[in-house]
């Protein structure tokens, strides 16, 4: 049996079942409440590329801008996300699952450009929170790594003459290239963003995007890697030559730029 719980601007189903969920989840989505739900799950990611987790514990988030995320118990980066200006949805008891029998509960999020669907498949749902958010206020922030992509966006040659991004956040199998693109000579560029002085797990990070695109892209294809960041320990700088990836210093803007 479910319990609810309620407080100023927020509704928590504990317990409840997947019916139950599914109408909660479907309130908030509609009235543009920010979403939480913990339960088990699988998630099924198609779009730029293509990935499948199996049935494990996760606690999913669903924001009003359109955000999705996926976490495990483990790191601080989710294992599956959708980005801001996604749709999203409550599927139950339709398609396949109500044609076998089975009863499932899924959150659908969809965008059209690129082309992508995340789909978070629930067995089971132990809680969830919907949260009336109000948050008037902006973070002020200098400095930070979406400040260097926005310059190196604006000003491409910061990284080297001739270079074109294409695509930021562009999916690998080892996660998401902070800026996608090519060099005069039309080889695939790929440039990881750090706004302080890096070491070797920056380079190990970058040589493990590499990797991932020589993989899916077409045998002739040169893929460079480029770690753009204001300094680089000197460690840091023996493992890039040693794996044949590059370096270009670049400063994150200061206030007035």
């Amino acid at each position: 049996m479910s319990r609810e719980r309620a407080g100023a601007g927020v509704r928590t189903l504990v317990e409840p079942t997947l019916s139950e969920a599914a109408a909660a989840m479907a309130d908030a989505l509609e009235h543009g409440d920010l979403l939480t739900v913990f339960g088990r799950c699988a998630v099924d990611y198609d779009g730029r590329a293509s990935s499948t987790l199996g049935p494990g514990d996760r606690h999913v988030t669903a924001k009003p801008d359109g955000t999705v995320l996926v976490h495990t118990d483990e790191r601080q980066q989710p294992v599956n996300w959708q980005p801001p200006g996604c749709s999203q949805r409550v599927e139950h008891g339709e398609g396949d699952a109500a044609d076998s029998g089975t009863d499932e509960l899924r959150l659908v999020s969809t965008r059209s450009n690129p082309d992508e669907e995340l789909v978070v498949a629930f067995e089971s749902v132990r809680q969830v929170s919907a949260f009336a958010v109000d948050d008037g206020e902006t973070l002020s922030l200098t400095g930070s790594e979406e400040d260097l992509r926005q310059r190196i966006l604006d000003s491409p040659e910061l990284v080297e003459p001739g270079f074109q991004p294409l695509v930021t956040e562009r999916r690998t199998a080892a996660g998401a290239v902070d800026i996608f693109g090519e060099d005069a000579d039309g080889n695939v560029v790929v440039v990881e963003l750090k706004r302080k002085r890096v070491g070797p797990d920056a380079v190990g990070q970058l040589s493990r995007y590499v990797d991932a695109l020589e993989r899916d892209l077409h045998a002739d294809a040169t893929v460079r890697g480029i770690l753009v960041a204001p300094s680089v320990t000197e460690r840091a700088r023996r493992m890039l030559a040693d794996r044949g990836l590059e370096f270009s210093a670049v400063e994150p803007p200061s206030d007035g730029e």
